[in-house]
């Protein structure tokens, strides 16, 4: 069974100096009322439009970031490709909520699609649904409500909009990823992006949608996906995710007083994900998977599955990937073993990246156990580094 505690492997790509840096940071992660402190103050800071970006670009920044654009995102693709990590350039401004700001998101997600034209350090292309379109308006087409004249021509557009993207990512022949929302305007995601994988995955998997594994429909899903799939004859990509709203999610269902779309623990939500990618290995020949999770025992099943049933650690249907700052130990392992790992590199300007920095703040926080490893693997790297250099 692989293992993931070599923290030579691990960190060969950090300096001496990063790693002080990261132990200084995870540090301060660790402590849930600083970071929910610190989190509130940040959204002031941005409100107010107060200068954050000194503090915050040489910290946290720097360490869960590529860079605020491209060309620096590209040094750091650049770098993981030395050690066989690929990447996901992500570009992770949120809020686009008007027509400026949507067009503004798609311009640059196309700029990010050409950059992934021939660059052998970039695996995957990747956009978010909402940066394109006003969650109002996919909520009603979820709902099968009626819409205005104004609101059919921007469902129109985005309609469009994702079309373009996928065949120009499909024309530069990277895959693309379609990343999750809430799930109560999921449906109207789900729809378009079975329509793309439709007409772009004839003969393999270059559209991706993600399925997130903490609600509790999302399994049957899959397999109606799958059946759907095999069916019409195109491949079916799936990103499996454990989820990233579960708070919101139950305090809506909450508060409009329906069932919870979320599985009520954490013991339900790995067995759901696990079971999501048993069944996508056992229909490998119609579903390709992108593994994007930093738990390790649903990485060794899945490693394990492959090894048993004789499937090389570089089959193309199989791609694992964690973010950018977290779980090198798995990353740079995996890579080291041969399998496919592209790593999820968010960029974009410091301030408008704040939200996306303030969740992998609280991330860490809550998710038990996340910030202690990485604190404990850093702390045995700058170790066993201290002792080589004494002998």
């Amino acid at each position: 069974m692989i293992q993931f505690n070599d923290t030579q492997i691990a960190f060969a790509w950090r300096s001496n100096s990063d790693l002080k840096k990261a132990k200084i940071l995870f540090k301060t992660i660790g402590w849930p009322s600083l970071v929910k402190v610190g989190s509130v103050m940040l959204n002031i800071a941005l409100a107010i439009r107060f200068p954050i970006s000194w503090i915050i670009k040489p910290t946290i920044f720097n360490h869960f970031v590529g860079g605020e654009d491209l060309n620096e995102s590209n040094k750091m693709a650049a770098l993981l490709s030395q050690y066989s990590v690929k990447s996901v350039l992500d570009y992770s401004v949120e809020g686009a909520d008007t027509e400026k700001s949507q067009e503004a998101a798609y311009n640059e997600i196309l700029r990010s699609i050409k950059n992934a034209e021939g660059n052998p350090n970039i695996a995957f292309t990747v956009f978010k649904p909402t940066g394109l379109i006003n969650t109002s308006i996919l909520e009603k087409v979820s709902n099968s409500e009626s819409l205005t004249e104004l609101e059919i021509q921007q469902f129109s557009l985005f309609k469009n909009r994702v079309k373009t993207l996928c065949q120009e990512s499909v024309k530069s022949n990277t895959a693309i990823l379609v990343d999750a929302e809430d799930s109560w305007y999921q449906k109207a995601i789900d729809d378009v992006v079975q329509q793309m994988m439709e007409q772009f995955n004839k003969s393999e998997a270059l559209v991706y949608n993600t399925f997130q594994m903490y609600r509790t429909d999302r399994l049957d899903y899959l397999k109606t996906m799958q059946a759907e799939a095999k069916v019409k004859g195109y491949k079916l990509g799936a990103k499996f995710v454990r989820g990233a709203y579960m708070e919101k999610e139950r305090a809506r269902a909450q508060s409009i007083d329906y069932p919870s779309p979320i599985h009520p623990n954490k013991e339900a939500t790995d067995k759901a994900f696990d079971d999501a990618q048993e069944y996508s290995f056992n229909h490998l020949d119609t579903v390709s998977i992108f593994c994007g999770t930093h738990n390790e025992v649903s990485i060794q099943k899945l490693c394990g599955l492959m090894e048993k049933n004789g499937i090389a650690n570089n089959d193309n249907r199989i791609t694992f990937s964690q973010l950018l700052g977290m779980s090198d130990n798995i990353s740079f392992m995996l890579a080291h073993k041969g399998y496919n790992v592209a790593k999820y590199i968010p960029y974009g300007p410091v301030r408008k990246v704040m939200p996306y920095l303030i969740r992998r703040a609280e991330e860490n926080t809550s998710v038990k156990g996340q910030t202690g490893r990485e604190l404990s693997l850093i702390k045995a790297e700058l170790k066993r580094r201290k002792k080589v250099r004494k002998n």
